[in-house]
């Protein structure tokens, strides 16, 4: 009879020691029930604290090699420099001066006298020789600024933006902070890169007649490069992630370089037409002297 759910076949003692039997039961399974409950939790504890420790692990591995990465993009860079630098030394004290040395050789030898065909053959050769001297130098400055060892970044942007408006047609407003000063080679050498490439590819693919560049300090701290041109801007679908893939590294190698000098980077079409770069980067205080220039590590 202990077991059937008609109250009405049991006596009130039987049925009170069934119900508490069923309610035993019950609790035993509640308890049963409760204790798996448990030790799932506390396995499923024991997983997410080793997934999570799992996952904390590979995020510093991540960032180590991030780190790894960007010091060895760092050394890269600075390397390419000193490449640059050395060959454009070469270049300058020995290509061109052997050249310079030529054409004197083939002017003494026109003032020495020779009949009027060998003259405008030498005066030709001479000709092409200062033409191939002046692109020599062209190239040597784009390899390294001459100006931005001895008097720094603003003067050897003055220097470069001159003669690239010169060569292609296209006029450039320099603006310059007035307080600019000397900053850190590796900063000096990066903005005048940057400069440099904005205009490289503004000359490539803007279509622009107008460059206004401005480098200014936002706050004690932080340095502001503009370049805003009045060509035909970027399209609205612009990916710079995709740049690589068509062959296109200017603007890469500028993020790149913003990136390692923990700087931001904004592109935008501006209203009247054209496109603006604008770049901040973070930098030292501004060195006054030679001496507090050389005490900042690069």
């Amino acid at each position: 009879m202990v077991g059937t759910t008609d109250r009405q076949q049991l006596t009130p003692a039987i049925w009170a020691l069934d119900s508490y039997y069923r309610a035993r039961q019950e609790a035993e399974k509640l308890q049963y029930q409760h204790s798996l409950l448990e030790r799932n939790l506390a396995a499923q504890d024991h997983l997410n604290r080793h997934l999570i420790d799992q996952l904390a692990t590979q995020v510093t591995t991540l960032d180590q090699a991030n780190l790894a990465l960007q010091d060895a993009h760092r050394r890269l860079l600075t390397e390419r420099e000193e490449e640059r630098k050395h060959l454009a030394r070469e270049i300058h004290d020995q290509v061109i001066q052997d050249l310079l040395s030529v054409n004197y050789r083939l002017e003494e030898i026109e003032e020495d006298g020779v009949n009027s065909s060998l003259k405008e053959e030498i005066a030709d050769i001479r000709s092409g020789i200062k033409l191939l001297v002046d692109d020599l130098r062209r190239i040597c400055g784009n390899l390294r600024p001459p100006t931005i060892d001895s008097l720094g970044v603003g003067a050897a942007l003055q220097s470069y933006t001159r003669d690239w408006s010169e060569r292609n047609s296209i006029s450039v407003e320099l603006d310059l902070d007035a307080n600019l000063g000397r900053l850190p080679e590796a900063i000096e050498l990066s903005i005048f890169r940057i400069v440099q490439e904005g205009l490289s590819n503004i000359r490539k693919h803007a279509q622009a007649s107008l460059v206004h560049i401005q480098l200014k300090h936002t706050s004690p701290r932080m340095l502001r490069i503009s370049i805003a041109d009045n060509g035909q801007g970027i399209a609205d679908d612009f990916d710079l992630a995709a740049l690589s893939a068509n062959g296109h590294y200017g603007l890469l190698g500028i993020s790149e370089r913003i990136a390692l000098l923990g700087g931001r980077l904004k592109l935008q079409n501006r209203t009247g037409g054209g496109l603006l770069l604008e770049v901040e980067i973070p930098h030292p205080r501004v060195v006054e002297s030679k001496a507090e220039l050389d005490s900042i590590p690069h």
